[in-house]
């Protein structure tokens, strides 16, 4: 079954940067799309970059120019690079894959997270 590892988090402060990595367990051009979803305590799990494969990322406004998604597909590696973090940016960040098949049918794979934190 698909494996997803992330990485790369941390304490950092506020105006900081990170990247994170999300390492699959077989190629990552076989999903329709790769995307990071972050969850802080208390709250649902959100978006922070959605990327389907051979298309342009989607970003919410929150992180919208300081959050760029990168891949290396010989790697099986997809990045998140934050920059200028916020203490909000606080949260469980996840990895995930997404296979569609016909029909509207969907299956999704995740990461076990990472932990980010950042301080005032």
């Amino acid at each position: 079954q698909v494996q997803l590892v992330e990485s790369g988090g941390g304490l950092v402060q506020a105006g900081g940067s990170l990247r994170l990595s999300c390492v699959a367990s077989g190629s990552i051009s076989s999903f329709d799309a790769m995307g990071w979803y972050r969850q802080a305590p208390g709250n649902q799990r959100e978006l922070v970059a959605f990327m389907p494969n051979g298309r342009s990322t989607n970003y919410p406004e929150s992180v919208k120019g300081r959050f760029t998604v990168s891949r290396d597909n010989a790697k099986n590696t997809v990045y998140l690079q934050m920059n200028v973090l916020k203490p909000e940016d606080t949260a469980v960040y996840y990895c995930c894959a997404v296979l569609t098949r016909g029909g509207g049918y969907r299956d999704d794979y995740w990461g076990q997270g990472t932990q980010v934190t950042v301080s005032s």
